[in-house]
């Protein structure tokens, strides 16, 4: 397939058939099996989408494989031209974001089997979902299963955060079977070769590591190069101190040698790598804020000046960038947030976990983080990390991957709808007026969960002619006012005539 050849791009999506004989397509990333006669075995991996694309531009002898470094030349690559088409936006649009740094296509040239995706303030906002096991529990073959199971339910792109036994090849077979991109944090697995030691690392480790995980495929790697040792102090008066894994990490390291933070001085060395496979930046907030008492404070804000520093060192190379952000941050505070980040990381997408707005809800704070990442992305944020049940609690399981996925699809969908971006209202409009004429079935597969909807409703009228009545049980037949508004219609119309 040649780039200007788009006609046979497989462009997933999920039709929903109204039995109005409405069709409604909803975004969707699903993978393929490499046969369609297969049962899904996660050893056999997925159809390599990419394949013919990478091996072209590697004939042609490109030795930087960024999207950015692509756009930067005014070449339009098979991947712009797929997401243009997911997104419904015009090609050469999708190249200029991508050239001033205000979208990335996260795409290492060793995963084929992405399904290309956009993440910009311009573009539908995205989620991430968390997964990876600890050193308490969780098989290669259940973190497969996490991943298809948050493919399911609608996520955009997918962290590996596995910090137990067999990291490599869980990686290896996460990457195997996504059509999506799949981040890590490099710096966990350094840590074990250094056997848990932060002070024994060193960058030799770290570019070891960095190298190992490139050459698997993986698509963005969150390094927490912002950490500087004069930031370290600035945490003393906290109530969480540092809570990033990563930013705990450096920091020790920093104190222990006295010495500036060894991914801020060699970062032109991590530059080599991420050009070499087309990996992109996801510049880690190792300082965030744990708790809202925390949030904007001086150490917070301080790292975020250093990663606008290295937003652009990255850009000198072409290199493709998105920045990290808070945490736990009260509502009132995260328009600052937002505000900051724009002017000092000159717009690069925002990639925020949450934030939390209230810290009193430990098993709810896929709800309290959901409140905090609808706003902010209403205010620009491209890409929301999603919290699940567990948070602060324990490792998750299926059920709370799917809270939490289903919680943060709720918050980027609200927010498409509030920057009014083209037809995000679409099947709200088509729900609602499925509602409103009684059409229970549509009601339900317009719904981010049909079966639990379905569920909720027929747990009291689980008889199918009531999927016809029109009342449900919370007004009942004489009490509806969905129903003695339409009489209301009726009446007037007759009067009318």
């Amino acid at each position: 397939m040649t780039s200007s050849d788009h006609s046979n791009y497989q462009i997933h999506k999920n039709q929903i058939q109204l039995t109005d004989g409405t069709v409604y397509e909803t975004y969707r990333t699903a993978g393929t099996l490499c046969s369609h006669d297969d049962e899904f075995n996660f050893k056999k991996g997925i159809h390599p989408t990419r394949q013919d694309w990478i091996q072209k531009r590697i004939a042609e002898g490109s030795q930087n494989h960024s999207q950015m470094y692509f756009a930067k030349r005014g070449i339009l690559t098979d991947e712009m031209r797929y997401v243009a088409l997911r997104e419904g936006m015009d090609p050469e649009f999708v190249l200029n974001e991508i050239k001033i740094g205000r979208a990335i296509i996260p795409s290492n040239i060793n995963h084929p089997e992405l399904e290309p995706m956009i993440i910009g303030k311009k573009f539908l906002v995205k989620i991430n979902a968390n997964i990876g096991n600890s050193a308490l529990g969780s098989s290669i073959q259940e973190e497969v299963e996490k991943l298809r199971w948050a493919l399911h339910w609608g996520a955009d792109t997918v962290m590996d955060l596995s910090t137990g036994k067999n990291i490599h090849e869980t990686r290896e077979w996460i990457i195997r079977n996504s059509p999506v991109p799949i981040g890590t944090v490099p710096l966990y697995q350094a840590l074990e070769k250094v056997k848990g030691k932060a002070e024994d690392l060193n960058i030799d480790v770290f570019l070891e590591t960095l190298e190992e995980q490139a050459s698997q495929g993986v698509d963005y790697f969150t390094i927490h190069a912002g950490v500087l040792e004069a930031y370290v102090p600035l945490t003393k008066k906290r109530i969480t101190g540092i809570v990033s894994r990563g930013g705990s990490i450096m920091a020790r390291w920093c104190i222990h040698h006295k010495k500036e933070n060894f991914l801020y001085e060699h970062f032109g060395r991590i530059n080599q790598v991420m050009k070499k496979y087309g990996v992109s930046y996801s510049l880690g907030d190792g300082l965030r804020p744990g708790c809202i008492a925390d949030a904007n404070d001086d150490a917070q804000f301080a790292e975020l000046k250093t990663l606008g520093e290295l937003t652009k060192k990255a850009w000198e190379e072409d290199i493709q960038v998105m920045v990290e952000g808070p945490g736990h941050v009260p509502l009132h505070l995260i328009e600052e947030n937002m505000r900051l980040q724009n002017e000092i990381c000159s717009e690069a997408p925002f990639y925020t976990l949450g934030p939390l707005v209230t810290d009193i809800a430990p098993g709810y704070d896929h709800i309290t983080s959901a409140i905090g990442a609808t706003v902010i992305a209403w205010h620009g944020t491209a890409m929301l990390c999603y919290v699940t049940p567990k948070e602060h609690l324990g490792l998750p399981n299926k059920e709370d991957v799917k809270a939490g996925v289903i919680a943060y699809k709720i918050a980027a969908h609200a927010a498409d709808v509030a920057k009014q971006h083209p037809g995000a209202q679409k099947r709200d409009d088509l729900l609602s007026k499925a509602r409103f004429e009684f059409r229970w079935k549509d009601q339900f597969a317009l719904s981010l969960d049909p079966e639990l909807a379905e569920r909720y409703h027929d747990e009291t009228l689980p008889q199918d002619g009531m999927k016809k009545a029109h009342f449900c049980s919370m007004c009942g037949p004489h009490f509806c006012s969905m129903h003695l508004t339409q009489e209301l219609r009726k009446e007037e119309a007759k009067s009318s005539g």
